[in-house]
């Protein structure tokens, strides 16, 4: 456990201690200690006003893409993994395998293809060339399938309709409330999948005022340590700053969301 806890924080560490020092602190004191100049806030200024303010526009635009393509994948997981939870069609289990094949498929595979299709329909370097890949999710949709089963009672389902709700209404009005905590656990993969994608945007986007922090941040490190006459040594403690700033979402989205995805599988589990 202890080396498991190392190997997990010990880069986090010192990409912490890293965005505290300057550019020639980092090449002449320890990399797991503080210079005796610590410079934090210098070089969150410095990160957050470079390029008239870039950075902060990049961080906006990964909230954006990331918070809508949770949102949307899991609600789209949620309808999908219901239906193939408590319906019956014909292809059902040729439709499920096929899915479950797609879990397979690297999604470095399917950027080329994805790209083509979007040039087609001039979607490319659009917001919508990062969203709507993002909202479909093969794993989350065989989570929810998986998790409906158990956490939606057919005695529920079957009250309601005696009672007259619509499908529609059924599915909003009690599977929602009945399937959040699967929801909690989409919401997340997907908002950290979307949140640190580089190759999508990167293939996708040519305008850098639509870039997402993973994108922005590695054109800063090409200037950085990219060599030639046109790398500047400068942007090094910048590109680790914003390195920093960057996590600092995710780690708050998880805290927040920890507690309601941990008591409702607690939950659960006493259910079943």
């Amino acid at each position: 456990m202890l080396a498991a806890l190392a190997y997990f924080l010990l880069p986090l560490f010192w990409l912490v201690v890293a965005s505290t020092k300057s550019t020639e602190d980092l090449f002449t004191t320890f990399g797991l200690w503080f210079s005796d100049s610590p410079r934090l806030f210098t070089n969150i200024y410095g990160t957050l006003t470079h390029d008239g303010g870039i950075f902060a526009h990049w961080m906006l635009n990964t909230v954006v893409y990331a918070v809508v393509s949770a949102l949307g994948a899991a609600l789209l997981a949620a309808a999908a993994g219901y239906g193939f939870a408590k319906f019956r069609f014909r292809g059902h289990s040729a439709a499920f395998n096929a899915v479950l094949g797609a879990i397979m498929v690297p999604t470095t595979a399917l950027a080329i293809p994805t790209y083509l299709l979007f040039a087609q329909v001039g979607l490319v370097n659009t917001p919508w060339a990062v969203i709507l890949p993002s909202l479909v999710s093969p794993f989350g949709f065989y989570l929810m399938r998986v998790y409906a089963q158990d956490a939606v009672p057919d005695s529920i389902l079957e009250a309601a309709r005696l009672d007259g709700a619509s499908e529609v209404r059924i599915f909003f009005r009690i599977v929602m409330r009945l399937l959040a905590p699967g929801l909690v656990t989409v919401v997340l993969f997907t908002l950290v999948a979307t949140w640190n994608n580089y190759l999508l945007p990167l293939i996708m986007l040519n305008d850098p005022s639509l870039y997402p922090v993973t994108v922005g941040l590695a054109s800063w490190g090409s200037q950085a340590v990219g060599g030639g006459s046109g790398a500047n040594s400068d942007m090094l403690a910048l590109l680790l700053t914003g390195s920093t700033l960057s996590v600092v979402p995710l780690v708050v989205a998880f805290l927040l969301l920890q507690r309601y995805w941990q008591s409702g599988l607690a939950t659960g589990g006493v259910k079943g």
